[in-house]
């Protein structure tokens, strides 16, 4: 694996650092595209990812600081080591103030983020596998299993290379909130699919990932993860009741999916 991808005039380009950047790119021109396909400005779409993504930051260090306040150390507070449910909570506050303090249509808004949301973060998980972080999987004698010598954790064991995994889920559901955003749905329907999917996808690739349990055998991201699918399912059910009780109201829902993919 390749931690560091390549050196400029002595600057070291990270693998891990790179991605992430790529990965707020890829976000915020789906979400520009988006925004413009349903008349809202696309700056407002670049403020959101930025802050999202400096928030996310924020909130990924935090939760990892409070994962391993028995084991803290200086070393913790650089670069490396973020959770990813805690950079969720952060990213959303951040869009949440942001929607509020331009004026933004929230549901319209959130609905549209749901795919560039999902890229990224396959995106991102690219990175984690490039620069063997850690986030892989069990050993394995499986023939793609891989060994990460060099990582950042290193490992001379052929383990499951579960950073792809995510990234090859996260193409499968971008792909399926892509079908769904086809047709004409509640509001926040789609974040309700996001939920689900994501949720599903962290509890099962769980079972390959060594974390610790905490509780009934499951670990603290796979306890995410279900109450990922049950909010989500709980927004899915209550826009549909309120659509069915209120017949011929007006739907406020994302772009057609075809916008966002550019096609």
């Amino acid at each position: 694996m390749r931690p560091i991808l390549f050196s400029f005039l002595g600057i070291h380009v990270q693998s891990y650092g790179l991605s992430k950047a790529l990965a707020a790119l890829v976000a915020a021109w789906l979400l520009g595209r988006s925004f413009r396909r349903g008349g809202l400005k696309d700056d407002d779409a670049y403020s959101l990812v930025i802050w999202a993504t400096i928030w996310g930051f924020v909130g990924g260090k935090i939760y990892f600081l409070l994962e391993h306040t028995d084991q803290f150390s200086w070393h913790h507070l650089g670069g490396a080591g973020f959770t990813w449910y805690g950079g969720l909570i952060g990213g959303i506050a951040a869009f949440l103030v942001i929607i509020r303090r331009r004026h933004l249509p929230a549901a319209l808004v959130i609905d549209s983020a749901a795919i560039p949301l999902t890229l990224a973060y396959g995106i991102g998980r690219i990175g984690c596998w490039l620069a063997g972080d850690g986030t892989y999987g069990k050993p394995t004698s499986l023939p793609w299993g891989e060994a990460f010598p060099n990582g950042v954790v290193p490992t001379v064991v052929r383990v499951h290379p579960t950073p792809l995994y995510e990234f090859l889920a996260a193409l499968v559901m971008a792909a399926i909130l892509w079908a769904l955003q086809r047709h004409t749905r509640p509001p926040l329907e789609i974040l309700g699919a996001y939920l689900i999917l994501s949720g599903t996808s962290r509890f099962f690739v769980e079972i390959l990932r060594i974390n610790t349990r905490v509780l009934l055998g499951l670990t603290q991201p796979q306890l995410w993860g279900l109450a990922s699918v049950i909010v989500g399912a709980a927004i899915i059910v209550r826009g549909r009741l309120r659509s069915r009780n209120a017949p011929g109201a007006p739907e406020i829902v994302a772009p057609p999916a075809q916008n966002l993919a550019g096609a």
